[in-house]
């Protein structure tokens, strides 16, 4: 989660028609479908018509990762990410975290999160912050789930806490990254993945088209955190699972290859759940 949406979170419909690319399949591995406002049957029909065929939606509270969960057994395709964000981590006490712990059991969760820090809007002290994220990490280290991150203005404090947990094994999941190369080549250091989101599509991510271009496309996992951040052309309007093709073609064009040769990293399908 990056950003509130104003207005409806309702998208203009699916950018793409399936049989531009025949045979793709895509997984949004971060999405939050609790807030959408359109159906979300809907949203992942629309989806699967363009070749986004599996969702990840993540969890931002207690509530919000019972509703990941209800929504991942309601709908084929669908898998859950539960935890606690930044914003929320002072409500991360022991009942909470035995919650958590009772909802990660599910066979359709497969990674904790999103959790990590944000010091951007300090939502919760950054004592707090930095405990639930500790928590969190334990906790998916437990379960033996990826954990996927939220790291904003807080680049070293994330990775200094990383390191106590390294190394990974493709656990790590750095959602909507917006780090340097040389951060971006720590965390594949200890073994985690750089999921990139609507943003890359913009004219001014030169940064951030350049990670894509140098990193190896099974460490990249694309994402559209919708309803936030849509990619061009559709920027400040709310986002949908449909879109992520157009994430993927761009991550696609970075890379110099076709969209149906483009390889990405998956590492919520090595839970075998």
């Amino acid at each position: 989660m990056s950003a509130s949406v104003n207005g409806a979170a309702r998208p203009d419909g699916p950018p793409e028609k399936r049989d531009r690319y025949p045979g793709l399949s895509l997984v949004d591995t971060h999405a939050h479908l609790d807030l959408l406002e359109q159906d979300v049957g809907e949203a992942l029909r629309e989806a699967r018509e363009v070749g986004v065929t599996g969702v990840i939606t993540v969890g931002i509270n207690l509530d919000s990762s019972r509703k990941a969960l209800e929504t991942a057994h309601a709908h084929p395709g669908v898998r859950a990410v539960v935890g606690v964000h930044p914003h929320d981590a002072r409500h991360l006490d022991r009942d909470a975290l035995r919650e958590l712990r009772r909802l990660a059991g599910d066979p359709l969760v497969v990674g904790i999160g999103e959790t990590g820090l944000d010091f951007y809007r300090n939502l919760s002290p950054r004592a707090d912050q930095e405990r639930a994220f500790r928590q969190q990490l334990e906790l998916a280290r437990e379960l033996d789930l990826p954990v996927v991150v939220h790291d904003r203005e807080a680049h070293a404090h994330t990775m200094r806490i990383l390191q106590e947990y390294a190394p990974f094994g493709g656990r790590l999941v750095m959602h909507c990254f917006s780090g340097d190369l040389d951060m971006a080549l720590a965390v594949l250091d200890m073994g985690g993945y750089i999921s990139v989101a609507g943003p890359v599509t913009f004219h001014n991510a030169r940064r951030l088209q350049d990670i894509v271009r140098r990193l190896p496309a099974d460490r990249l996992l694309v994402e559209t955190d919708c309803p936030f951040l849509s990619p061009h052309p559709f920027r400040g309007r709310p986002n949908a699972p449909a879109r992520l093709v157009l994430i993927a073609e761009k991550v696609a064009e970075l890379k110099g290859l076709p969209l149906e040769a483009l390889r990405l990293g998956n590492p919520f399908a090595r839970t075998g759940r």
